[in-house]
């Protein structure tokens, strides 16, 4: 009878409007059972909002889905995404969900394309029939391409080198031709190389082909080895540069952001990134003296899609949102991936 009245109580909620109190501020993440989504999902509900999770599992992980609720759903399914807005009326959308691996990208375009573009497309429609106005959307460093510049602007010239760049160029532009059309106010975000981990979640066998992880895993097992890709780069060891950002950061970012757009502050665009480059070797050395432990690696011929450097100018951040990469030193990038490895491999 309890479990009856229960039922009917929440029932009741729902149609009235009211399962959420007016102190709740409902947010939709897509992709939010990921690796950077999950850990969005925290600096949100840290800073009072209610993150409900919209997320097809295919990359995502349940288990790090701990902070709001789990809409399990897929992008390119209207109707499920229709009956999220209908269900839980976000304020605001944060936009994750998207294939994501650069060389993937050169070898299966169609996917990317399909996947990422037009999911991108329904969600924004979606927005529009529910009048969902504030959208902060997760871009990539893939859009600036192989650029020659020392360290990468806001205002650098796009020229992607992979499908997966090129959808998230393509996604950047529709969301600012909806926003002309449409009252839509936006924040684009282009990270960089995102690492580390928070000590609430667990590491993502996701994120197991970033750089970082697999220099770990080589530690742990004596018959795997990183293989580097490419030796003959413009760089100063002839392996590629990448600007590297704990994901804690990039997080915090997205909240900034959000509360930017909360106080009337104009849709505006930004790079993450600690500002700072290191080579694959330089990576290599720095998990090594993490670690104490030698990294056998291999070098194999360059992937295409690669670019050579990709370092981030984040004046404009520091600027407008006054955002500081925090724990985004690379010893602590680290160390919160290997001591993540010691507790897998202790348990």
């Amino acid at each position: 009878m309890k479990q009856l009245f229960q039922c009917l109580s929440l029932f009741s909620m729902v149609v009235s409007g009211s399962l959420y109190s007016e102190a709740d501020r409902i947010v939709l993440v897509t992709g939010g059972a990921g690796y950077i989504g999950s850990h969005t999902c925290k600096a949100l509900k840290e800073a009072g909002f209610t993150p409900v999770v919209y997320d097809s599992l295919a990359f995502g992980e349940k288990e790090a889905v701990k902070w709001g609720p789990l809409c399990e759903g897929d992008l390119l399914d209207r109707d499920a995404l229709d009956r999220a807005f209908v269900q839980y009326q976000p304020e605001a959308v944060f936009h994750f969900a998207a294939l994501r691996n650069v060389r993937d990208s050169v070898a299966d375009p169609g996917s990317y394309y399909t996947n990422n573009i037009v999911g991108s497309i329904n969600l924004l429609n979606a927005m529009i029939k529910h009048q969902v106005k504030y959208l902060v959307f997760s871009s990539s460093c893939t859009v600036f391409g192989d650029c020659s510049c020392d360290s990468i602007s806001e205002e650098s010239p796009q020229a992607p080198i992979s499908p997966y760049g090129v959808s998230k160029q393509v996604i950047e532009r529709i969301i600012q031709d909806y926003a002309h059309a449409y009252p839509l106010k936006y924040m684009i975000l282009r990270y960089f190389n995102v690492a580390g981990l928070d000590t609430d979640l667990k590491r993502s066998v996701h994120t197991r082909h970033f750089l970082i992880p697999r220099a770990v895993r080589a530690v742990f097992e004596p018959d795997h080895f990183v293989q580097i890709f490419g030796s003959d780069y413009a760089t100063e060891d002839g392996t590629a540069v990448r600007d590297y950002i704990h994901v804690k950061d990039v997080a915090s970012a997205h909240v900034m952001t959000f509360h930017h757009l909360l106080e009337g502050k104009a849709s505006n665009h930004f790079n993450l990134g600690a500002g700072r480059g290191y080579s694959v070797l330089e990576i290599i050395r720095a998990v090594e003296e993490v670690t104490g432990f030698k990294v056998p690696y291999a070098f194999k011929p360059r992937k295409e899609g690669e670019a050579s450097s990709a370092v981030a100018e984040i004046k404009k951040a520091k600027e407008i949102l006054e955002f500081e990469p925090k724990v985004s030193d690379l010893k602590t990038m680290i160390q919160s991936e290997w001591d993540a490895f010691l507790k897998e491999n202790r348990s």
